[in-house]
């Protein structure tokens, strides 16, 4: 958020500055006499719009240099484009003849050199805060290879710390083991660490407990739990670090009793409000698939709702009508049973728009995890440790997995989408659910995210 906030205030007096540019002395009047600031505002908020749209708040999109500064390009170019759209519609609303365009420009320049001072900052190893891991298993590991695969995170792996002397020395991944526990405060002061991280997950192995408290008492070094630390890292949760008592003792979100009465009330309207709007929309796709290959336009399925409890899902078919005859199958992403306009509708979300009556009835919500069909829940229980604490809300229409990770269509894929609902189940609160709407909408624009 506060990357958000200072690209708002950079903004912001990017505009307020051009408005002095134009109108010099008179500026001040401009402003406020003439509600300028309202026009400031308008047009930092299209500009926010158009970076986000083109994914600069997305640390992982924009490593390079030449991609931020497109992405900027492309962005205040869009945003130049909507605010000419609105200035001719509504004329009343421009900052003033030259102003927007001195803005644009302003804008411009300040964002690419900010942002490449940022991307620079992030990338230095000097500004990194230095991460000794504590634990030498696979999920230490793990949890290095994530740290490793986000340059821009902020965090340096300098190494770990394990129980073991004879794995002194040897590099696991890249970073190496530093020393043995009993070592944990020299280890600290010598190479300089800011923060440990507890990742063992065999905590009957003798952990060095007193130096622990000593480094946190004395606010030496930060102390953290690996579930605690990949959670923040990451946007998801770790089953195969998490344990259950770190999930029942750490802090929970709750949005509160009224916030969720408020969400189902919420739900119903916008799926009544979304149904009728986009009708012609449905209209078209309902015709095209009817033309496109022989069979219904809508298909009815079983999927587990909540608490476990069976409903039906409507859809729009995207398949051809026999696709399941020699019965269910996970959908591949070259899968040779989608049809044409299948394969169009299924990258825009389009196929997912008749679900909006089930929402209605109130077996879905607009934002949760996405219902999966019994014969697969059967098996993804089986299989993958926590699955069934994902119905413990309603299925979504949208939600955290469905906008952070692609279509899923293996055990694997189910096994990291679950990492993702759990931490929406978690952290439920009213900006996650305005994040996540957010990102659905830039999926549907731009078809990211979909197969």
């Amino acid at each position: 958020m506060w990357w958000v906030a200072l690209d708002t205030t950079l903004m912001c007096a990017s505009c307020v500055a051009a408005i002095y540019i134009r109108f010099g002395t008179q500026g001040s009047e401009v402003l406020v006499l003439r509600r300028g600031w309202i026009k400031v505002l308008l047009v930092t908020a299209i500009v926010q719009g158009a970076f986000y749209l083109f994914d600069l708040y997305d640390p992982d999109r924009i490593r390079g240099r030449a991609v931020l500064v497109l992405g900027i390009f492309q962005a205040t170019g869009t945003a130049s484009m909507g605010l000419a759209i609105i200035f001719y519609s509504a004329p009343q609303m421009m900052l003033g003849r030259g102003a927007l365009l001195v803005s644009i420009l302003l804008i411009l320049v300040v964002m690419i050199y900010w942002r490449l001072s940022l991307l620079w900052l992030s990338q230095n190893p000097k500004f990194a805060e230095r991460l000794l891991i504590l634990g030498t298993d696979e999920n230490s590991v793990t949890l290095a290879r994530e740290v490793l695969s986000r340059r821009e995170c902020g965090y340096e792996v300098i190494g770990f710390l394990g129980d073991d002397p004879g794995l002194v020395g040897v590099s696991l991944i890249n970073p190496r083991v530093l020393g043995v526990y009993d070592q944990l405060e020299d280890i600290v002061v010598r190479h300089r660490a800011d923060r440990v991280v507890v990742a063992t997950t065999d905590r009957r192995k003798r952990l060095p407990l007193v130096p622990l408290m000593s480094l946190k008492l004395c606010r030496k070094v930060a102390i953290e739990e690996s579930a605690s630390f990949y959670e923040r890292l990451t946007g998801k949760i770790s089953t195969e670090m998490l344990r259950p008592s770190w999930l029942i003792f750490s802090q929970v979100a709750d949005p509160g009793r009224v916030y969720r009465r408020i969400t189902s009330i919420l739900d119903v309207v916008c799926a009544v409000v979304i149904l009728i709007s986009t009708l012609p929309v449905m209209l078209v796709v309902a015709i095209a698939i009817k033309l496109d290959s022989d069979g219904p336009v809508f298909y009815s399925q079983e999927r587990v709702g909540l608490h476990g409890r069976p409903f039906r899902i409507v859809k729009f078919r995207s398949m051809r009508a026999d696709a399941e005859k020699n019965g269910a199958m996970w959908a591949t992403q070259t899968d040779p049973r989608i049809t044409s306009v299948g394969k169009l509708i299924r990258k825009c979300r389009i196929d997912e728009l008749p679900q909006l009556v089930n929402v209605i009835r109130g077996e879905m919500s607009l934002i949760g995890p996405r219902p999966e069909r019994p014969v697969f829940v059967e098996e993804l229980e089986r299989q993958i440790k926590y699955y069934g604490q994902r119905h413990l809300i309603k299925p979504g229409l949208t939600g955290w997995a469905q906008v952070r990770y692609r279509y899923g269509s293996s055990i694997e894929d189910a096994r990291e989408k679950l990492r993702y609902d759990l931490y929406y189940i978690k952290n439920q609160s009213p900006w996650l659910d305005a994040l996540i709407l957010l990102e659905t909408v830039r999926i549907v624009l731009f078809g990211r995210g979909a197969h």
